[in-house]
């Protein structure tokens, strides 16, 4: 019996498994789809979690049942590409014929002194549960600080002032502005609404190092009750240990088929994958879809034929009742781009692509 196995049940990984359930599986192949749970979470939504305006349980998207797909759980500690096995820890390791490397992302910390060890996450479900724990014991007119203004950053820090308004709240940025990445129009509308919302911008901040119940910018110490960090990501550190070639953001370089060079058999997607564009969950998902693609094509002995990747934009809340975005080279503003956000949502809960 061949096996396809796929490291991870986020946008890529179950995108993979939803495209190749609704095709054809040869009789003599099995795919196994890996997770440390028992069922994907909506990453793009963890903010929300953090910020308490949404239960653990609406994030939740179970894995679908379907006798063509195995299930295993665990935390995936090594992969040995030589040998093709894949380590879980407490478990006996897992061969296969094929693989699909889509575990994400976690934090990345720019080397500062006290980082990790004194801020708090939204990068895994886990992660934002805590957040929320430790945000929810912050007393009244207690302070948050978010570093990083970048779409995540600008999400939180605006879902926690819908869910907390006795909180005092101020989002950090090395850039003069929030989401200095997206158009000035748009920009200007989210400082806006921040300014009307009592969230404070620090922007052209250096951050040196973290200590308990401090930030501090250069020299200056900035008090804190919990700082969240959203200033920057990388590969998870499995990726990070394979001595393959690599982007300068650490992601594995792939050829046209999303495959390693000199692994033809492991595919590299979503974060862990160097891409020409920022990685996000629908770059993710677009990947996954080729991925099975690709599949398809080995399994029936043809030669894969891949479109190039569009992505349709990007959406952001300003927490329940308005949003921004970019489509192609348009910004929106307001209730418009919440609604397109909101539906987005309600595709991936139904695993719709």
């Amino acid at each position: 019996m061949k096996r396809f196995v796929i490291l991870g049940g986020g946008y890529a990984g179950n995108m993979i498994a939803q495209e190749l359930l609704e095709k054809r599986i040869p009789r003599d192949t099995e795919v196994v789809l890996v997770d440390r749970m028992a069922f994907q979470g909506l990453k793009t939504e963890y903010y929300a979690l953090a910020a308490g305006t949404v239960a653990d349980i609406d994030l939740r998207v179970e894995f679908r049942e379907d006798e063509r797909l195995k299930l295993a759980f665990g935390e995936v500690t090594r992969v040995d590409l030589e040998r093709k096995l894949v380590y879980l820890e407490s478990q006996e390791p897992i061969s296969y014929d094929w693989l699909a490397i889509a575990l994400g992302c976690t934090d990345k910390y720019h080397g500062i002194p006290g980082a990790e060890e004194y801020s708090t996450s939204i990068q895994s479900f886990s992660c934002a549960r805590k957040t929320y724990q430790l945000i929810g014991d912050v007393k009244p007119y207690g302070q948050v600080t978010i570093v990083g203004g970048g779409l995540s950053g600008v999400e939180v820090a605006s879902e926690l002032r819908e869910s907390r308004a006795d909180l005092n709240i101020q989002i950090m940025d090395r850039g003069p502005s929030v989401l200095s990445g997206f158009p000035k129009r748009l920009q200007k509308y989210v400082a806006e609404w921040f300014t009307e919302h009592d969230v404070v911008m620090l922007g052209n901040t250096a951050i040196s190092r973290l200590e308990p119940g401090v930030v501090f910018d250069r020299t200056e110490p900035i008090p804190t009750d919990v700082t969240v960090w959203t200033a920057g990501i990388q590969p998870v550190p499995l990726v990070q240990r394979m001595n393959l070639p690599k982007d300068g953001g650490g992601r594995l370089v792939i050829n046209e088929h999303h495959q390693l060079p000199d692994y033809p058999g492991v595919f590299i997607v979503g974060d862990c994958a160097s891409l020409p564009f920022s990685p996000s969950a629908q770059a993710a998902g677009a990947q996954g879809k080729q991925v099975a693609e690709v599949m398809q094509a080995i399994w029936a002995g043809e030669r894969p034929r891949l479109d190039k990747i569009k992505l349709r934009g990007v959406l952001g809340s300003l927490g329940k009742k308005a949003g921004f975005g970019v489509m192609g080279k348009t910004p929106l503003f307001g209730r418009v781009p919440r609604l397109l956000k909101t539906g987005v949502l309600w595709k991936s809960k139904r695993h719709f692509g």
